[in-house]
């Protein structure tokens, strides 16, 4: 089967992106459907991405000195409405259950949407003193939120994710926290997902639900809109003072803790797909990648080829997450196929390259095929992955660098975003009204107030009064 006849059942990514996301999810078995609206079911390769994904984040919470805990499922109604802000923020979202068995509940339980509140009950027993401060946790688990929009990866009723939930003894412990884990995010999204984001605050209408402030950092997809990588919450001493979880400072005066929650979620894998994915299918940086490389015999019922074969991948499997494809399918089946998947590199290797003591690499992310010899495969293969690490970088944020414009009136606003997806960066007063105005007229919202500010000009882009900060604004998932 040829390679264009394989790929010929995925949409142009140009004509219509939301059906070649659905096709490169589907074709590529990441995800099935379930039974349950708004439910998928993680197919063995999606969710092995996923465990590569927490992999890493896992090991970076770790050396920053979090640990690992688990909350329960169900959340008392009661429990849940200790902290007014946070509940009104969730209750369009919330599942609940009110049978057990057969018997009415004398009181509803909450599917967890998050766990806020599992973690504020915990520290108001469990913190007493100065000396149980700080308190690092991380938990690694899914949550339900009733979504009436959804699509895999990025908007599930149930999703995967981890929601770190941090008690401090100062305000400015907390802060360093919330700043702290915003950066260990976007070093695993630029270093290990090649996908660059843009750091920044968001506003006070566009922060989470109790919290004090929120931070986020937000990447571009290949049709010029913005996802939402993850976010880092600063949240004060509200939640602590709802739940009172107070401790004896180190002059015996009681005082209340200072709190962060910080989350990023399997909607990373759909920020894979949108920002690196091409015509072909997926295409996986090689640190999440489930399979790295992947060596596929020419004319493997000749004699030696097999062999040789599983030579390489032994040797190359000492470091890296290698298959061999011994299948009975035709070089052009493979081939698409793995460009499908997007295994980062394909090493081909026959019977004359056998006799000439090679071996022929293929990258996915340029589709360029390199001769190298197979004295120092290993090697080889290893500087070749690591340089489609800072190509796929590199390409992304050449690729989101030409997707943000600039603004300086309404008019030129609702034009450029109209005209050309992306993110649109202006000057803004600061005032609500502007900010509502500007999603009333242009479905836009403000993304992030970036942490590296410029001054583009002295008058907010919808008011004219005096600007206060520089935003990027765009629509998004």
């Amino acid at each position: 089967m040829s390679n264009e006849k394989n790929v010929s059942a995925i949409t142009d990514m140009d004509k219509d992106f939301a059906q070649w996301y659905t096709d490169i999810v589907k074709k590529a078995e990441m995800v099935d459907y379930s039974g349950v609206r708004g439910c998928i079911i993680l197919q063995p390769y999606g969710y092995a991405i996923w465990e590569l994904i927490q992999a890493q984040a896992d090991r970076r919470f770790k050396e920053t000195g979090h640990v690992n805990v688990y909350m329960p499922l169900l959340i008392p109604e009661s429990l849940l409405q200790k902290e007014k802000d946070h509940v009104e923020g969730f209750a369009p979202e919330v599942a609940w259950v009110t049978h057990g068995g057969s018997e009415k509940l004398q009181e509803r339980l909450c599917i967890r949407p998050t766990s806020e509140t599992l973690f504020c009950e915990h520290y108001s027993r469990v913190i007493q003193s100065w000396r149980d401060l700080p308190k690092l946790y991380n938990q690694w688990c899914s949550v339900m939120r009733w979504e009436k929009t959804t699509r895999p990866f990025l908007r599930h009723v149930e999703f995967l994710w981890q929601e770190g939930h941090t008690a401090h003894a100062t305000e400015e412990e907390a802060q360093e926290e919330t700043i702290k884990m915003l950066n260990v995010y976007a070093e695993l999204c630029e270093n290990v997902l090649c996908m660059p984001v843009i750091k920044g605050r968001k506003t006070e209408r566009e922060k989470f639900a109790g919290a004090k402030a929120t931070y986020g950092i937000e990447a571009m997809m290949h049709d010029g809109k913005a996802l939402q990588a993850g976010t880092s919450h600063n949240f004060g001493d509200g939640f602590a003072r709802a739940f009172e979880i107070q401790f004896t400072d180190k002059n015996n005066q009681l005082q209340y803790v200072s709190q962060t929650s910080w989350g990023i979620s399997t909607r990373l894998i759909g920020g894979i797909i949108m920002v690196h994915g091409d015509n072909n299918g997926l295409v996986l940086p090689p640190d999440v990648a489930p399979t790295q490389v992947v060596i596929i015999p020419v004319a493997q019922q000749k004699p030696g080829v097999l062999e040789k074969a599983g030579e390489i991948r032994d040797l190359l499997k000492k470091e890296l997450r290698v298959s061999l494809d011994d299948t009975d399918k035709s070089m052009g089946w493979k081939s698409a196929e793995y460009e499908m998947r997007g295994v980062p590199v394909r090493l081909e290797l026959g019977p004359r390259d056998i006799a000439e003591n090679k071996a022929v690499l293929a990258r996915r992310d340029t589709g360029e095929k390199i001769t190298v010899s197979l004295d120092n495969i290993a090697e080889a293969v290893k500087d070749l992955l690591a340089d489609i690490k800072r190509s796929m970088y590199e390409k992304a944020l050449k690729s989101r660098d030409s997707k943000i414009f600039t603004a300086f009136g309404m008019e030129e606003f609702e034009r450029t975003i109209e005209e050309k997806p992306g993110f649109i960066k202006t000057m803004w007063c600061g005032g609500n009204a502007c900010e509502e105005r500007i999603k009333e007229r242009t479905t836009a919202t403000s993304r992030v107030i970036p942490f590296d500010q410029e001054k583009i000009s002295e008058t907010c882009v919808c008011c004219g009064g005096e600007a206060k900060y520089m935003v990027y604004w765009g629509k998004c998932y």
